[in-house]
């Protein structure tokens, strides 16, 4: 009689244990014809291999995350450079315990340390940022602490510092895993140490991140940020404007940053945008606030 089968049983050979046979015989990869073509890193590396490439970072951290029960994410946005409030003071100290060079005209204002002084007080301003998604992420982890899997939200940041640290803090303070979605840029140094490490992703393409973003987002907080929050938060808004994605809390946190760097009424004025497209997001000035938006539109 014949033994029965497992559906699921692999058919093919193990692929990296036949690699690690042939480190083991001391055979290096050297490029040719004969090597496996999806560890083969200069074929993969190809322009025409472009699209493999796309797939692969699409599937990745989605399957990963499948196997680790992310179905609900809250994506926080925010400045990379914001710091917390005790690494901002020290900052402010040493800048402005630096010498001054002396100035180039009778001024007196210009010159790299007047800058950094300037900017290190920029970021004391702001660390209550820093702060204040810190406390959202706690938020959203204590919610889900006692949630089925099927109910829990989960923290979910570009992976890198600032505002995203802290978020990714908050949320492990609480006992809580969250998600990382980090870019490899030559000026970024890998994922903030909060990030749970299962869950920490690293992307080439910015638009297969931001898909990401989008595909288990529940709802989008964005803190003030430049370039690359504006960016993720008007793909955001775009998408749920033209119904590419369906509605969902957009919580634009810290309403005078957002008035003093956006006209929004000047859109509706000018008629490139209808008054009623002002309603896809809201502000919010406490974290508590931000998140009673979120249990508001799901009822929570």
């Amino acid at each position: 009689m014949s033994s029965t089968r497992n559906i699921h049983d692999r058919r093919l050979a193990d692929a990296w244990a036949t690699l690690k046979a042939h480190s083991d015989r001391g055979l290096p990869l050297d490029p040719d014809a004969s090597r496996l073509a999806f560890v083969d890193p200069e074929f993969l590396l190809r322009r025409e291999t472009r699209g493999i490439r796309f797939q692969l970072e699409l599937l990745k951290p989605d399957l990963e995350q499948q196997e680790h029960g992310i179905e609900n994410t809250i994506v926080v946005f925010g400045s990379a450079r914001f710091r917390d409030q005790s690494d901002a003071d020290a900052l402010v100290k040493q800048a402005e315990a630096a010498p001054q060079p002396q100035a180039a005209d009778a001024g007196g204002e210009s010159g790299p340390a007047r800058m950094d002084a300037r900017r290190a007080r920029a970021l004391a301003r702001n660390a209550h940022y820093y702060e204040q998604a810190r406390a959202f992420g706690r938020l959203v982890a204590e919610y889900s602490a006692d949630k089925e899997p099927r109910d829990m939200l989960f923290v979910c940041t570009g992976g890198g510092p600032g505002i995203m640290e802290a978020a990714n803090r908050g949320a492990h303070e609480a006992g809580g895993i969250s998600v990382g979605l980090s870019i490899a840029l030559p000026m970024e140094e890998g994922a903030n140490p909060y990030v749970t490490p299962a869950l920490s992703f690293k992307f080439h393409y910015f638009a297969l991140r931001k898909m990401h973003f989008m595909m288990r987002a529940k709802a989008l907080v964005a803190f003030p940020g430049g370039f690359g929050t504006l960016d993720e938060l008007f793909e955001v808004i775009t998408l749920v404007q033209t119904h590419k994605a369906r509605q969902v809390p957009i919580v634009l946190f810290g309403s005078d940053y957002w008035k003093r760097l956006i006209n929004f009424e000047m859109l509706v004025d000018e008629g490139v945008i209808s008054a009623a497209d002002l309603d896809l997001f809201q502000f919010a000035d406490e974290p508590q606030a931000a998140w009673d938006i979120i249990k508001t539109f799901y009822r929570l």
